[in-house]
């Protein structure tokens, strides 16, 4: 079941950390130009060990959808992993400054 076709879509994560006073939501337009359906998707900053949530949850990405991803986990950090899993099990990781960035296309 797609998203939003051809809408906006608004994904926020959040880790259950405490937000340092400077912290504030990051966000970007996620843009799906592959061939495949993206299934998972998430982020964590890079000075961190593990993933945060899935953003999607239930929810999926087909080809040809966009939307506005907020990352809203209390970091004050601008460099982040990202892990986006699509539904042939295949794997993309990316390293990105998100307070630089206003879309991420996936192709």
């Amino acid at each position: 079941m797609p998203l939003l076709t051809r809408t906006l879509w608004t994904a926020a994560v959040t880790l259950g950390l405490v937000a340092p006073a400077m912290a504030q939501d990051l966000q970007f337009e996620l843009y799906n130009d592959s061939a495949y359906t993206v299934v998972e998707f998430y982020t964590s900053p890079s000075n961190t060990d593990s993933w945060g949530s899935d953003i999607l949850g239930a929810e999926v990405v087909t080809p040809g959808e966009y939307g506005t991803v907020t990352v809203s986990d209390g970091s004050n950090q601008c460099i982040y992993d990202i892990l986006v899993v699509f539904d042939d099990a295949s794997e993309l990781t990316d390293t990105v400054d998100m307070c630089e960035m206003g879309s991420y296309t996936l192709n």
